[in-house]
């Protein structure tokens, strides 16, 4: 899946050796977030990455949602509303404070689709500086 995300995404080349080793910093220390999956009875079709970090502006845990993604075949079927609404009702269960994402500039539709979930544009415009491993 993340493969596909980012061979979507202008920002990053897809590595599979890099991505697969992010996966793996998460999934074997669950203090740093989670991975949702979506599947049928027979494979992954979605997931997202559920990263966990404090806010000092917030006075506590908050959520950055990274690589959300449903396969190509299975969207604008719901499995993508569901798969955030489980975001947003694991945030509130473990009093999080807040929800941040980062979604593609140039794509309207990711963007209605985030809205329509009831996320708001920010005023604060990411920045990045990135480091060779």
């Amino acid at each position: 899946m993340t493969m596909a995300l980012f061979e979507l995404e202008e920002d990053f080349e897809p590595d599979r050796n890099r991505q697969e080793r992010g996966l793996r910093a998460i999934l074997e220390q669950p203090n740093r977030g989670r991975i949702f999956v979506v599947r049928t009875d027979y494979e992954i079709i979605g997931m997202v990455n559920v990263l966990f970090t404090i806010s000092t502006a917030m006075g506590g845990f908050v959520i950055l949602l990274e690589d959300v993604i449903i396969h190509p075949d299975f969207r604008n079927q719901s499995y993508g509303t569901q798969l955030i609404d489980y975001v947003i009702q694991f945030a509130k269960r473990k009093d999080f404070c807040r929800i941040t994402l980062l979604t593609d500039k140039i794509s309207a539709e990711s963007q209605r689709f985030f809205q329509k979930l009831g996320f708001q544009h920010s005023h604060m415009i990411p920045m990045r500086m990135t480091f060779e491993s």
